[in-house]
């Protein structure tokens, strides 16, 4: 390109060593390349290039006599200028369709279905955010007495799911009492966005009056208690991790596993990284993500819609040395796939 501050053949020759690596794991030779990607040039040209590459940091040499292999500099190159998204092959569309089709009628097993999907096909660790609460609206509310002291709360949304949520109660009521709180509560929140409750209950408490004014008073109560979610999603396929040379290493295995225990860190990663274009993938490349400190990995990802509106993430997470082009392709469509089932399954 020319605003990037690469020749044309140092280009070629960044390109060569990133998918050579990509695909063998080994530092990249140049007469490998030479040989590889069959180039009118010389091993001794290669060379050459290679030195000024390294100069300039975009890829590196682990000792005097190996090869060279990419810097994170190197690979944002490569995703930056170089990289071309590898179409979905028909095979993998046909996949991706036909095991997403058979989950069409609840939201959490589609979502589940998807991350199970993308570890399936990729061979790294599949991820998928649930979407937020201010997505799902109540379609249905049914409240349950456990004993004298807590109460279950079964919320059906609008996309199929059904939460039970346990809270604290003191039963006060009287015998009919938690069927006209119940009615009371369907009433008035049907529609309403599930992070909204408490408030939509609070803004309408001036317009009730006598035994509406007291019902409304404990629905808030009780809607005040629901504890607030972040950092919510599938994930499968972390044990593949193993099989890359990588994470051989027991400590640096160790470190990542540590990080997928943390769901709201893996939530943070599928949302940072570059962003190619907007409204599609972006890319996080080991040493850019300063806050988890995990050099060893990357992730793939892209938001997924539900009638235009982004509402959460899909990815892949894995090695440094992944194949950017092929996983970038995979993750954009299974994320396009299903914004639209979930917009299907919300109507």
């Amino acid at each position: 390109m020319s605003d990037s501050p690469l020749t044309d053949r140092e280009e070629l020759i960044l390109q060569a060593v990133v998918q050579q690596y990509i695909t063998n794991a080994e530092p990249v030779g140049s007469r490998a390349i030479v040989k590889r990607f069959d180039l009118d040039i010389s091993p001794a040209t290669v060379r050459n290039v290679m030195a000024d590459l390294e100069e300039s940091g975009y890829i590196h040499q682990l000792h005097t006599s190996s090869g060279r292999v990419p810097t994170d500099q190197g690979y944002r190159y490569y995703v930056d200028y170089l990289m071309r998204v590898q179409e979905v092959t028909l095979t993998e569309k046909a996949h991706i369709e036909h095991d997403l089709n058979k989950q069409l009628n609840n939201a959490d097993t589609i979502l589940k279905q998807t991350s199970n999907l993308l570890a399936l096909i990729t061979r790294q660790t599949g991820i998928v955010e649930i979407p937020n609460a201010n997505v799902a609206t109540i379609h249905r509310i049914e409240l349950m007495p456990l004993g004298n002291e807590q109460l279950a709360m079964l919320v059906a949304d609008n996309y199929g799911r059904v939460q039970t949520i346990l809270l604290p109660w003191t039963n006060t009521l009287a015998s009919d009492g938690l069927i006209h709180l119940n009615n009371f509560l369907n009433e008035h929140l049907k529609g309403t966005s599930i992070d909204a409750l408490s408030s939509s209950i609070s803004d309408k408490l001036q317009q009730f009056l006598d035994d509406q004014r007291k019902l409304a008073e404990l629905s808030l109560n009780i809607l005040s208690q629901i504890p607030q979610s972040g950092g919510q999603l599938y994930l499968n396929g972390a044990t593949q991790l193993f099989e890359q040379p990588e994470f051989h290493d027991v400590d640096k295995a160790r470190e990542v596993f540590g990080l997928l225990e943390e769901r709201e860190r893996v939530a943070e990663l599928l949302r940072s990284g570059t962003i190619r274009n907007l409204d599609t993938s972006r890319i996080m490349i080991g040493s850019e993500d300063l806050k988890n400190g995990l050099d060893e990995i990357s992730v793939v990802s892209a938001p997924y819609k539900i009638h235009d509106k982004t509402v959460g993430m899909i990815g892949v997470l894995g090695p440094r040395r992944m194949p950017y082009s092929k996983l970038t392709g995979i993750v954009e469509y299974t994320a396009s796939k299903l914004g639209s089932m979930l917009t299907k399954l919300s109507r």
